[in-house]
Protein backbone atom coordinates (compact mmCIF):
# COMPACT_ATOMS: atom_id res chain seq x y z
CA UNK A 1 0.00 0.00 0.00
CA UNK A 2 1.00 3.12 -0.84
CA UNK A 3 0.82 4.50 3.00
CA UNK A 4 3.63 2.61 4.31
CA UNK A 5 6.03 4.52 5.48
CA UNK A 6 4.42 7.72 5.96
CA UNK A 7 5.70 10.39 8.57
CA UNK A 8 3.74 10.98 11.58
CA UNK A 9 2.19 14.18 11.26
CA UNK A 10 0.18 14.59 14.23
CA UNK A 11 0.84 18.10 15.67
CA UNK A 12 -0.98 20.42 17.93
CA UNK A 13 -3.42 22.34 15.70
CA UNK A 14 -5.00 24.70 18.77
CA UNK A 15 -6.08 27.94 17.62
CA UNK A 16 -6.54 26.94 14.39
CA UNK A 17 -9.56 27.38 12.21
CA UNK A 18 -9.80 24.54 9.40
CA UNK A 19 -12.62 24.13 7.04
CA UNK A 20 -13.30 20.43 5.60
CA UNK A 21 -14.74 20.05 2.65
CA UNK A 22 -15.94 17.04 0.62
CA UNK A 23 -17.51 15.99 -2.22
CA UNK A 24 -20.73 14.00 -1.88
CA UNK A 25 -20.43 11.21 -4.52
CA UNK A 26 -19.71 7.35 -3.42
CA UNK A 27 -20.89 8.18 0.12
CA UNK A 28 -19.74 5.25 2.30
CA UNK A 29 -15.88 6.19 0.72
CA UNK A 30 -16.25 9.70 1.39
CA UNK A 31 -17.93 9.50 5.25
CA UNK A 32 -15.28 7.12 5.72
CA UNK A 33 -12.69 10.08 4.55
CA UNK A 34 -14.70 12.90 6.80
CA UNK A 35 -14.96 10.83 9.92
CA UNK A 36 -11.04 10.19 9.55
CA UNK A 37 -9.92 13.91 8.86
CA UNK A 38 -12.20 15.21 12.13
CA UNK A 39 -11.27 12.52 14.21
CA UNK A 40 -7.57 14.19 13.30
CA UNK A 41 -8.36 17.67 13.87
CA UNK A 42 -10.37 16.58 16.83
CA UNK A 43 -6.92 15.14 18.42
CA UNK A 44 -5.30 18.35 17.33
CA UNK A 45 -7.35 20.48 19.24
CA UNK A 46 -8.13 22.38 15.96
CA UNK A 47 -11.65 23.84 15.45
CA UNK A 48 -13.35 23.12 12.40
CA UNK A 49 -15.87 23.14 9.98
CA UNK A 50 -17.32 20.52 7.51
CA UNK A 51 -19.16 21.42 4.22
CA UNK A 52 -20.31 19.65 1.59
CA UNK A 53 -20.02 19.98 -2.36
CA UNK A 54 -21.94 18.20 -5.15
CA UNK A 55 -18.25 16.29 -6.75
CA UNK A 56 -14.14 16.71 -6.43
CA UNK A 57 -14.75 19.05 -9.46
CA UNK A 58 -16.14 22.02 -7.17
CA UNK A 59 -13.73 21.23 -4.80
CA UNK A 60 -11.04 23.75 -5.63
CA UNK A 61 -13.61 27.26 -5.89
CA UNK A 62 -15.02 26.34 -2.49
CA UNK A 63 -11.43 25.97 -0.98
CA UNK A 64 -10.82 29.32 -2.61
CA UNK A 65 -13.54 31.16 -1.11
CA UNK A 66 -12.94 29.49 2.55
CA UNK A 67 -9.27 30.41 2.58
CA UNK A 68 -10.04 34.09 1.59
CA UNK A 69 -12.95 34.58 4.51
CA UNK A 70 -10.46 33.20 6.64
CA UNK A 71 -9.81 29.73 7.54
CA UNK A 72 -6.09 28.77 7.88
CA UNK A 73 -6.27 25.73 6.43
CA UNK A 74 -8.63 23.55 4.28
CA UNK A 75 -8.78 20.03 3.81
CA UNK A 76 -9.96 18.55 0.61
CA UNK A 77 -11.82 15.12 0.47
CA UNK A 78 -13.17 13.83 -2.95
CA UNK A 79 -13.92 10.32 -4.24
CA UNK A 80 -13.30 9.85 -8.23
CA UNK A 81 -13.41 6.32 -9.60
CA UNK A 82 -12.30 5.55 -13.25
CA UNK A 83 -15.13 4.57 -15.33
CA UNK A 84 -15.09 3.85 -19.48
CA UNK A 85 -14.52 7.73 -20.37
CA UNK A 86 -12.18 10.19 -19.73
CA UNK A 87 -14.36 11.81 -17.29
CA UNK A 88 -12.18 10.50 -14.57
CA UNK A 89 -9.17 12.14 -16.58
CA UNK A 90 -10.95 15.29 -16.71
CA UNK A 91 -12.36 15.85 -13.34
CA UNK A 92 -9.18 14.33 -11.77
CA UNK A 93 -6.95 16.99 -12.89
CA UNK A 94 -9.21 19.91 -12.76
CA UNK A 95 -9.20 18.68 -9.09
CA UNK A 96 -5.90 18.09 -8.76
CA UNK A 97 -4.77 21.28 -10.19
CA UNK A 98 -7.32 23.65 -9.31
CA UNK A 99 -6.49 22.58 -5.16
CA UNK A 100 -2.90 22.88 -6.13
CA UNK A 101 -3.79 27.13 -7.61
CA UNK A 102 -5.83 27.47 -4.64
CA UNK A 103 -2.79 26.54 -2.04
CA UNK A 104 -0.30 28.64 -3.83
CA UNK A 105 -2.84 31.95 -4.83
CA UNK A 106 -4.04 32.03 -0.43
CA UNK A 107 -0.51 30.81 0.54
CA UNK A 108 -2.18 28.57 2.95
CA UNK A 109 -2.62 24.70 2.76
CA UNK A 110 -4.95 22.40 1.32
CA UNK A 111 -5.00 19.09 3.17
CA UNK A 112 -5.18 17.24 0.12
CA UNK A 113 -7.47 13.90 0.26
CA UNK A 114 -8.86 13.18 -2.98
CA UNK A 115 -8.75 9.56 -3.84
CA UNK A 116 -8.56 8.79 -7.96
CA UNK A 117 -9.25 4.81 -7.90
CA UNK A 118 -9.82 2.13 -10.30
CA UNK A 119 -12.23 0.80 -8.12
CA UNK A 120 -14.80 1.37 -5.48
CA UNK A 121 -12.51 -1.55 -3.42
CA UNK A 122 -9.64 0.62 -3.57
CA UNK A 123 -11.36 3.72 -2.01
CA UNK A 124 -12.71 1.45 0.85
CA UNK A 125 -9.23 0.27 1.36
CA UNK A 126 -8.33 3.49 2.01
CA UNK A 127 -11.27 5.41 4.00
CA UNK A 128 -10.25 5.11 7.39
CA UNK A 129 -13.29 2.24 7.73
CA UNK A 130 -12.83 -0.40 10.45
CA UNK A 131 -11.46 -2.79 7.81
CA UNK A 132 -9.80 -0.28 5.96
CA UNK A 133 -5.90 -0.46 5.49
CA UNK A 134 -5.37 3.27 5.33
CA UNK A 135 -6.73 6.25 6.49
CA UNK A 136 -6.74 9.16 4.02
CA UNK A 137 -8.63 11.30 5.68
CA UNK A 138 -6.66 11.66 8.61
CA UNK A 139 -3.61 11.74 6.34
CA UNK A 140 -4.60 14.68 4.87
CA UNK A 141 -6.21 17.06 7.65
CA UNK A 142 -3.13 15.56 9.67
CA UNK A 143 -0.80 17.63 6.72
CA UNK A 144 -3.03 20.60 6.75
CA UNK A 145 -2.43 21.19 10.28
CA UNK A 146 1.01 20.23 9.96
CA UNK A 147 1.25 23.07 7.25
CA UNK A 148 -0.60 25.75 8.60
CA UNK A 149 1.67 25.05 12.31
CA UNK A 150 4.60 25.34 9.76
CA UNK A 151 3.65 28.44 7.45
CA UNK A 152 2.83 30.60 10.83
CA UNK A 153 6.43 29.50 12.34
CA UNK A 154 8.27 30.63 9.07
CA UNK A 155 6.20 34.09 9.09
CA UNK A 156 6.80 35.01 12.62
Amino acid sequence: MSGHGSPDLAVSGEGLNVVVIAGSWHEEISNGLIAGATRALDDSGASYTLVRVPGSFELPVVAKAALDAGADAVVALGVIIRGGTPHFDFVSDAATSGLTQVALSTGKPVGFGVLTLDDEQQGLDRAGLPNSKEDKGREAAEAAVATAVLLKELRG
